[in-house]
């Protein structure tokens, strides 16, 4: 099986690729631009069986600990879309685009690989932002509008492009804060890196055996 690792910065698979150093892997930059840009390139070069994309991630309260792994089963851009009248509107709700217009099922892009039932981490709703949230009131709207579970800045370009390109693939991310806080102190980076990198050689092993 030909796969694809691919992160946003590689301190987040770094230990992973330490004891792996042939593995073939893809640093995108931080953001879905970056990340939507240099995966479509690198899948435009060589036919993978698989991508898996693999980072740290906030956890909405009470969703997961710090520290935790969890396999993204569906993710949203959830900042696309229209601030009107201190509410958020997506493009769909305006009527700019259609729900289900593939690669979208309900406004939402899910994995759908049989991969995920093989795969014994927990699984998370997650969405994707350009500006990492601080704020409560933007927490609060998040939650009511999407029901997250996981804030991430590059997951739904991973599932964007490769439902588009009908190639399966799997998001896995470390939890290493709270979305909300700030002071880096109370994060747990090391912890979700740790625990992020053992998941994925367990995942190598077993794909590969």
């Amino acid at each position: 099986m030909q796969i694809l690792l691919v992160a946003a910065t590689e301190p987040e698979i770094g230990p992973f690729l330490q004891q792996n150093p042939g593995t073939d892997h893809l640093i995108t930059g931080v953001g879905c631009p970056a990340a939507v840009y240099q995966l479509s390139k690198r899948l435009h070069q060589i036919d993978y069986d698989l991508v898996i994309q693999a980072g740290i991630g906030g956890s909405f309260p009470g969703a997961f600990g710090l520290g935790d792994v969890v396999l993204v089963k569906e993710d949203n851009f959830a900042d696309l879309g229209i601030a009107e009248k201190n509410n958020f509107f997506t493009i769909f709700e305006k009527g700019f685009a259609n729900e289900n217009t593939h690669p979208f099922k309900k406004g939402w892009l899910e994995n759908n690989s049989s991969l995920l039932d093989q795969i014994f981490i927990p699984k998370a709703r997650a969405i994707t932002v350009n500006t990492v949230t601080d704020k409560q009131e933007q927490i609060d709207l998040l939650i009511s509008k999407f029901q997250p579970q996981v804030e991430t800045m590059e997951g739904a370009a991973l599932h964007y492009v490769c439902l588009q390109e009908n190639i399966p693939f799997l998001q896995i991310r470390g939890i290493s804060n709270d979305v909300g806080e700030r002071d880096k102190t109370k994060w747990r980076m090391q912890d979700a890196i740790i625990n992020l990198n053992d998941e994925l050689m367990d995942l190598f092993n077993m794909l590969n055996s």
